[in-house]
């Protein structure tokens, strides 16, 4: 059964930097078959997407954080990582990680495309 763990998560000021990491285990193919990305939800709000990876190093951002986040991953460590740098009190939330098994790069921010998902890790960016 695949598992994600998220960490890296906790409270900052504006401008700060964070460093997300989610841990895999328990895959049937090997990680690097799998399509990763972060989403995070807000009190009151809908997950959305945050940052993506494909299988072929392909990223993807939501215009919001464009340029102060990036995703990455460590197919050797079976980790996916998110550097979020400027942070900004909109980005506060609950961060998750998300895999699905192959997937087309343009869908790599489509949150119903993906069927494996962590428990979360929260951010909070204090103005």
């Amino acid at each position: 059964q695949v598992r994600l763990v998220e960490s890296g998560g906790g409270s900052v000021q504006a401008g700060g930097s964070l460093r997300l990491s989610c841990a895999a285990s328990g895959y049937t193919y090997a990680y690097s078959n799998y399509c990763m990305a972060w989403f995070r939800q807000a009190p009151g709000k809908e997950r959305e997407g945050v940052a993506a990876i494909g299988t072929g190093g392909f990223t993807m951002y939501a215009g919001p954080v464009q340029g102060r986040f990036t995703v990455s991953r460590d197919n050797a460590k079976n980790t996916l990582y998110l550097q979020m740098n400027i942070l900004k009190p909109e980005d506060t939330g609950m961060y998750y990680c998300a895999a699905q098994f192959a997937c087309y790069d343009d869908r790599l921010l489509a949150r119903l495309d993906y069927n494996t998902w962590g428990q979360g890790t929260q951010v909070t960016v204090s103005s």
